[in-house]
């Protein structure tokens, strides 16, 4: 039987796992071991991390609509009830933007629809 040469998977795979501790400090960046437990927490984090914008962003929605709807008299909630009552389906994203660029057609949703 012929003689094989090993160690391409295992490099390969290590040299992944190197080339993602780029940016790490000391043997964190240098040592495969301690780069592949440092780089398993940083794509957890990561993970967690692009969950938690989204609900970040969801709370600053919510908070421009309802500083915009004070500023006309109302509620955010009154705001939003009637929204869905008229059938108006603009998500909070838009809602949001439109109070903080344009307010003029932000309030002319809010009047049409607290008619």
């Amino acid at each position: 039987m012929s003689r094989v040469r090993r160690g391409f998977k295992a490099r390969r795979r290590r040299n992944k796992v190197l080339k993602l501790a780029k940016g790490f400090h000391f043997s964190r960046r240098q040592k495969y071991y301690h780069a592949a437990e440092t780089v398993k927490r940083a794509l957890h984090y990561a993970y967690m991390g692009r969950r938690l914008r989204k609900r970040d962003m969801r709370k600053l929605w919510i908070v421009r609509i309802s500083a915009a709807s004070k500023i006309l008299g109302g509620s955010y909630s009154k705001f939003m009830g009637n929204l869905k009552k008229n059938g108006i389906e603009l998500n909070r994203k838009m809602l949001a933007d439109l109070a903080a660029t344009d307010f003029d057609s932000f309030k002319a949703i809010y009047q049409s629809v607290s008619k």
